[in-house]
């Protein structure tokens, strides 16, 4: 046990992250989220403490939905699935306490109800079999082979090169990368049968003895590892399962390492903590559009059975790859595990009868390339569900299809079990969203032609914003730079106060790793929050992408974008010669014509004409006003979050003379603001347009004459319906796969809680 006077810091620990989530941030703490990193190291090495913190945020918990404080649900939620994660010991009434409080949730809207029926199943599974999750975690995170449990993840981050430049950038590498675990595989095993025995047996466990023994055990200790996978595993696999039986033979196992070394089974003491290590993070700055793809191919291929053939880093070409796919060409085509060349395979790989060479032919003609025999295949109909587990389902809500999709929700398909997770963080402002959307997009217009990555890899995507130096802003990037970020950060308070407020900071911490010497033992920040995010951020919130067609004016040629956030269009201001004087005016004369969006989901095809210097079209809401419809609108339904463009004009045009025209004035009278979600601009003047994709300055276009900008079709979709057109005879109905499968393509950015309305 521990004294009253640690319990008491503990729960004034407690109080501080509750007063900082109301916004009353204490100024000794320069980075919001401090706080709660602050307590987990204080448990960290302290097993009596975890239970200790376990018992306060009950109470707190169960005090919050007696007040009905929704506010203090998930961040306490959180919070208490991390400590009991990593403790060493749980007694059984606590874990009911919080069992019972979690399915007292389910009676809760989302995201309360979801992120309650997750902890509950994980709270039931973890008493029943205490230490599983803490295993799992361990074993795919730091990828230890086993017959049990064969899941692999891997942690790669890529960071805007614009925002971390020069030594900036290779700084942040090296912060991140030296604070990979330092243990070896063995020493993970270590930890795994320590935490693991703990767990079971409790109090009656001797943890410093089987520290010692363990460090001691040599080649034993992966014998035992593998023994307790096998208990663990086959144990989870009956729900519901009698506890007495795991926990005897946990105890005989126990027993038998305690008696290899002479050393009285009875014998009691303390528990010893075991930490959770940071996974292993590869950092990357992104450079390149195929760095993610090439990233991910390289992952799957290492940890399979790809290995045995000997490839090289660079085996992989992308050059197969580089043929634009369009929805109206069927191409049906199969990528081969090998490179189909006899002399390239193992000996035990080669066919029992080969070609004999000609006689009396050179050394080189024998050691000709002989091909073996190939044929060419159809994607099955297992590819075909690959795509559509892919995917997200097409599920109307209750306040209409405009809503925005948020958290993993039941599936009318039995979703296959991937061995493979891919956590992706992207690390950077506005314009790294931009280029995420584009590699999205290209690595599912890949795995629409034949599924490779999407039959193995779950794919898991999360944001750190980080904003750049303002001397290094552009006119196009001068305003907010990290608008999705504050968009995240109002929908989910958790995301806010642990991400976003890290994104600030993180500069002056790589610099402050800069400046502190290598022999110095630093906490690594940094890496434990990305840690913890990438662990329980487990709710994504889906954003749409949208293609830009835009017409250029001299060359009449079209060009297709992705963009993911803004697009901006400029116009020039020009000169308009009259007889009595020369008048310069701001903007040009456009055609706008857009599909009004509403809640019933009636299409109102609307047009208009009008004289504007600026057009914004926002994906996401800039600020709460603009994410909602008007209480005119629909009363009862006006706060839901809409999936749709907002498009702003800018102000009436100002005429430096005095001489009016009737061309200066609008056409048609027009909104400030529009709702869409697909729209078509024109120039009816002679003027083109300068346009910017998610404020990125390398994507700015000029001499545009019109744009287009609608939802971007899935590849995964377009590919479907075009091997099913040859069938329909016309028909425009989805048919077959496509009526599961979402037209859209929706990025997933994973967050805390998802969307808290």
């Amino acid at each position: 046990r521990v004294s009253s006077a640690v319990e008491s810091d503990i729960f004034r620990s407690v109080q501080a992250i509750l007063r900082e989530l109301e916004g009353q941030h204490p100024a000794s703490q320069p980075i919001r989220g401090m706080l709660r990193w602050t307590l987990h190291k204080k448990i960290e090495n302290s097993p009596a403490k975890s239970i200790s913190l376990v018992k306060i945020v009950v109470k707190e918990l169960e005090r919050a939905e007696r007040a009905d404080n929704k506010l203090y649900i998930i961040p306490l939620l959180h919070t208490l699935m991390y400590t009991i994660i990593q403790a060493a010991y749980i007694p059984d009434d606590l874990y009911q306490r919080v069992y019972d409080f979690c399915k007292r949730l389910l009676t809760l809207p989302e995201p309360y109800c979801t992120i309650g029926l997750s902890h509950a199943v994980k709270i039931k599974t973890e008493r029943y079999t205490p230490g599983l999750l803490y295993q799992r975690m361990l074993i795919t995170e730091q990828n230890i082979k086993n017959d049990q449990f064969p899941y692999q993840e891997k942690v790669l981050v890529f960071a805007d090169p614009g925002v971390f430049p020069g030594e900036t950038g290779a700084a942040l590498s090296r912060d991140i990368e030296s604070s990979s675990p330092l243990h070896s595989p063995v020493g993970h095993m270590r930890s795994v049968i320590q935490h693991t025995l703990q767990a079971a047996l409790g109090e009656s466990c001797d943890g410093p003895a089987l520290a010692r023994i363990l460090e001691a055990g040599g080649q034993d200790v992966e014998a035992y590892f593998q023994e307790v996978v096998l208990c663990m595993e086959h144990c989870s696999e009956e729900a519901g399962s009698d506890r007495s039986q795991y926990t005897a033979r946990l105890q005989k196992l126990y027993a038998h390492i305690l008696r290899t070394a002479d050393h009285d089974v009875q014998s009691q003491g303390s528990l010893c903590s075991v930490p959770l290590p940071n996974p292993e993070i590869s950092f990357h700055l992104w450079r390149e559009d195929e760095q993610l793809w090439r990233e991910l191919a390289k992952f799957v291929r290492s940890g399979s059975s790809y290995d045995h053939y000997s490839m090289g880093p660079d085996f992989f070409d992308l050059n197969d790859f580089s043929v634009d796919f369009s929805p109206e060409m069927t191409r049906h085509s199969i990528l081969s595990n090998d490179s189909g060349i006899e002399r390239d395979l193992p000996p035990n790989e080669l066919p029992a009868v080969a070609e004999e060479p000609p006689s009396g032919g050179s050394e080189q003609e024998q050691a000709r390339l002989l091909r073996r025999g190939c044929i060419r295949m159809k994607p099955s109909v297992s590819d075909g569900m690959a795509l559509l587990q892919d995917g997200v389902l097409e599920e109307p809500s209750a306040s209409g299809k405009l809503q925005r999709k948020v958290g993993s929700r039941g599936m009318s398909v039995s979703k296959q079990q991937r061995l493979y997770t891919a956590r992706v963080v992207v690390m950077g402002d506005d314009q790294v969203l931009g280029k995420l959307a584009k590699a999205y997009y290209s690595l599912r217009k890949r795995e629409a032609r034949r599924p490779f990555l999407t039959t193995k890899l779950n794919l898991k995507i999360y944001y750190v914003p980080v904003a750049s130096e303002p001397q290094n802003a552009s006119p196009a990037t001068s305003s907010k730079p990290c608008l999705l970020a504050s968009y995240l950060g109002r929908v989910d308070p958790w995301f806010e106060s642990n991400i976003n407020s890290l994104g600030n900071m993180i500069p002056k911490l790589v610099k402050m790793q800069s400046s502190t010497s290598k022999s110095a033992e630093t906490d690594p920040f940094l890496v434990d929050v990305i840690s913890y995010y990438i662990r329980l951020a487990l709710q994504p919130v889906f954003f749409t992408l949208y293609s830009v067609k835009s017409l250029f004016y001299l060359t009449q040629y079209f060009i297709f974008e992705m963009y993911l956030k803004c697009y901006s269009i400029n116009s020039p201001e020009g000169s308009v010669r009259n007889k009595k004087s020369i008048s310069e005016i701001c903007g040009a004369v456009i055609s706008v014509n857009y599909i009004k969006a509403s809640l019933s989901n009636r299409e109102t095809n609307r047009g208009v004409s009008l004289r504007t210097s600026g057009v914004l079209i926002n994906a996401i809401p800039m600020s709460e006003r603009d994410g909602y419809f008007s209480s005119q609108d629909i009363p009862f339904l006006f706060s839901a979050y809409l999936d749709c463009l907002t498009v702003s004009f800018s102000d009436s045009p100002k005429i430096k003379t005095g001489v009016v025209s009737f061309m200066f004035f609008f056409l048609v009278k027009h909104d400030q603001r529009i709702r869409t979600c697909s729209i078509k601009i024109r120039s009816l003047e002679r003027r083109t347009f300068t346009v910017c994709l998610d404020k990125d300055s390398k994507r700015v276009f000029k001499d545009v004459l019109s744009i287009e900008v609608s939802r971007c079709l899935d590849p995964g979709y377009c590919i479907q319906k075009a091997r099913k057109s040859k069938f329909t005879l016309g028909d425009e109905k989805d048919v077959g796969l496509m009526k599961y499968m979402t037209k859209g393509l929706p990025l997933p950015i994973n967050t805390f809680a998802g969307i808290i309305q």
